[in-house]
């Protein structure tokens, strides 16, 4: 089901869009949703990508290291 929205734009700026839409073959309208559907799917793939990239770093293995506790553990040679 869709749903209207009421969407205030610059006049300039609405006469751009209105140009770019034609020259795509499309209205507003669908020109809008298009673009608006493509961020949330490039949302949600970052999303996805982000979360298996931490449980992907949650079951790395251990390599044993330590870091220092302290500054002079550091500079020790």
């Amino acid at each position: 089901m869709k749903t209207n929205i009421t969407l205030k734009l610059d006049r300039d700026l609405l006469r751009k869009v209105r140009v770019l839409a034609a020259e795509r073959d499309t209205s507003v309208s669908a020109l809008l949703a298009n673009q608006l559907e493509q961020v949330v799917r490039e949302r949600d793939s970052y999303e996805k990508a982000k979360r298996r990239a931490i449980a992907r770093m949650k079951r790395a293995a251990n390599l044993g290291y330590n870091p220092p506790t302290s500054r002079d553990e550091f500079y020790e040679r």
